[in-house]
């Protein structure tokens, strides 16, 4: 809150401050009640600056769209009752569809992300190091667009921009519905098993979230293929 500029100071919270107060004493004599009225006048305005003060504080918007949550590496999962993944998946520009049975005997990341988020922009770079890393000890990554009406035109753009070589797709809504079904924050990032059993879920990124990333996929590598 910035401090108005008066003879007197305001707390950080906004409650007068009572001792920091400086009236002079009204004077005595014919001038007592125009000194009083004075006196409530200076008063009056100082608690108008106090009100316009707090008023001007800023909050938080929090009905922005959902676009990146704080990093909330791994938990919680998905539910998993009364579906399964095996038969879901997704489109490939070229018309094909894959679903997640096909990736059994690889680890599996499936990055759902936008055009226009910027924490998903940050974790592409991270993402391209991964698949460079671990590509031919069989990490396969997929890019599920999820950026809403006109964003999937963007992608070829987008791909060639951050020279993007792993698959981007888009998804099921069934997949989608499965997955983002308790958040619909992105960039959200999971990672299967060589078995196809969902190990781990990251919803946001920054540093941590990739270290994290980087020692699941490794534990997940050194699984035996069923």
């Amino acid at each position: 809150m910035k401090p108005v500029q008066s003879r007197m100071t305001l707390s950080s919270d906004c409650r007068l401050p009572i001792a920091n107060r400086q009236l002079k004493p009204a004077k005595v004599g014919s001038n007592r009640q125009s000194a009083f009225g004075n006196w409530q006048f200076l008063f009056l305005l100082f608690c108008l600056l106090v009100l316009v003060s707090c008023a001007n504080t800023e909050t938080p918007n929090t009905n922005t769209p959902v676009i990146s949550g704080p990093p909330n590496t791994t938990y919680p999962m998905p539910p998993v009752t009364g579906a399964s993944l095996v038969n879901m998946g997704w489109k490939l520009a070229d018309g094909k569809r894959s679903v997640l049975s096909e990736y059994k005997g690889k680890v599996l990341i499936l990055d759902f992300y936008a055009t226009w988020c910027i924490p998903c922009r940050d974790s592409i770079p991270h993402l391209i190091g991964l698949q460079k890393k671990h590509e031919a000890q069989g990490l396969s990554i997929v890019g599920l667009n999820v950026g809403g009406p006109g964003d999937e035109q963007r992608v070829p753009a987008f791909a060639k921009q951050f020279g993007i070589q792993y698959p981007l797709a888009k998804p099921d809504e069934d997949l989608v519905s499965f997955l983002l079904s308790d958040s619909d924050a992105i960039p959200q990032t999971f990672v299967f098993d060589r078995q196809g059993k969902l190990v781990s879920r990251f919803i946001g990124f920054d540093a941590r979230t990739g270290k994290s990333l980087d020692r699941i996929v490794e534990q997940s590598l050194q699984t035996a293929a069923p």
